[in-house]
């Protein structure tokens, strides 16, 4: 695969922020995430446990060879210090040559381009590769530090000679940013479980509607007979659990996007520096191991993210990976499950439509308006299809809750 622009560390020329306001601030594009120190990269990320965002994180990937230039995502991470090299802002960046593993979906505007007779690759994607999951992208504790790394990326379209930035899966703050610096706003939908302050599984089965309730318990006795479920964390996890694991996932990968995004390495980093941050759930029918689901622990979610089995047993996939998360985020306490992209199987297991939010500068004019018109259209279904969607879950009416 063709390598992407920049090489190697680059330096921004303009400064990132007006000087006024921001001082003489230097933003840099990094290469390796290794380039800056853990402790300064975590520092930088907004109160909350943004499991993704992490130093450790984002190396397991590109330690692994997973997020590299020869898969398609080159790290530009950006990296903004003052005067005095301390530091700002940050932003996980990355030169891209494809649009896969990224969830927003934007191939059309790249065949767009293209027939124009322009390029629409390399682009830059500012998101945690493979990863459908809200959180912070632009890494900052101010304003104008997250400004000065928005505007440090819009500069790099044009002197890395790239098409477009897109930044995916916002926080309200970054989206809010993205709007006052003229960016084009995009919306999609997931589906999250949200805690209504249910003390477990069964208070949250009495708030669905007794169908519905009805419905999960016997899918869960199903996915049940013959089967041993395991949750583990920290220390309970071994390296032979996560080669059953990779299996599973190897499994389901292969099915649905041909090559699979990550390599056992990645996981067997997630062990050595993650082991508090993740839950594999775990099924096992005499004793062996047969279907995994992995999750990450964050201070207000709980993230579901892949999922895999060696058998077929009806309902095992809704167990392990909604239902188990669900109770798993209750004994923790925590407000959600996100439990990734696309699904709306998931409604009618307690997981409700929520509005995801992206932001995209494109330096073609021509484009860049005729994307702004689209998305305004595609704003608006999206907003009636999460409307919709709502009108369809499967809580009682009124909210009181039944046992039956």
């Amino acid at each position: 695969m063709t390598s992407p622009n920049c090489a190697t560390e680059r330096s921004i020329s303009q400064p990132p922020t007006d000087p006024a306001t921001q001082g003489a601030a230097t933003a840099r594009l990094l290469p390796r995430i290794a380039d800056v120190a853990a402790a300064d990269w975590d520092a930088l990320i907004p109160p909350g446990a943004h499991p993704f965002l992490t130093h450790r994180f984002l190396h397991a990937l590109e330690a692994s060879g997973c997020a590299a230039a020869e898969t398609g995502w080159a790290p530009r991470h950006v990296w903004v210090e003052d005067e005095n090299g301390v530091p700002l802002a940050a932003a996980p960046l990355y030169a891209k040559m494809h649009s896969q593993g990224e969830y927003v979906f934007d191939h059309g505007w790249a065949d767009a381009l293209e027939r124009s007779g322009l390029p629409y690759y390399p682009k830059l994607q500012c998101s945690v590769p493979f990863t459908p999951a809200t959180g912070p992208r632009l890494l900052s504790h101010s304003l104008d530090g997250r400004m000065a790394a928005l505007a440090t990326m819009v500069q790099a379209v044009d002197q890395l000679d790239c098409s477009s930035v897109h930044l995916t899966f916002l926080t309200e703050a970054d989206r809010a940013a993205c709007d006052d610096a003229g960016l084009l706003h995009r919306t999609d939908r997931q589906f999250h479980f949200v805690n209504r302050g249910y003390a477990d599984f069964d208070a949250f089965l009495g708030s669905l509607a007794s169908r519905k309730r009805k419905n999960i318990r016997k899918e869960r006795a199903r996915a049940q007979d013959g089967v041993t479920i395991r949750r583990l964390t920290g220390d309970d996890l071994e390296p032979h659990h996560w080669d059953a694991f990779y299996r599973c996932y190897l499994d389901t990968g292969s099915r649905k996007w041909g090559r699979p995004y990550l390599n056992r390495e990645f996981f067997a980093r997630l062990h050595e520096t993650m082991a508090d941050d993740v839950l594999l759930v775990m099924a096992f029918m005499d004793d062996q191991p047969v279907a995994a689901a992995l999750n990450f622990i964050g201070s207000d979610a709980l993230y579901g993210r892949y999922w895999g089995a060696l058998v077929h047993k009806p309902f095992l996939h809704f167990e392990l990976s909604y239902y188990q998360a669900i109770d798993a985020a209750l004994e923790r306490g925590l407000p959600r499950v996100e439990a990734g992209a696309q699904g709306k199987h998931k409604l009618a297991r307690g997981y409700k439509p929520v509005a995801t939010h992206s932001a995209h500068y494109i330096a073609h004019p021509g484009l860049h308006e005729a994307i702004g018109n689209y998305l305004e259209r595609e704003r608006a279904a999206v907003d009636w299809d999460v409307k919709a969607l709502e009108r369809h879950v499967p809580f009682r009416k009124g909210g009181h809750a039944s046992r039956d």
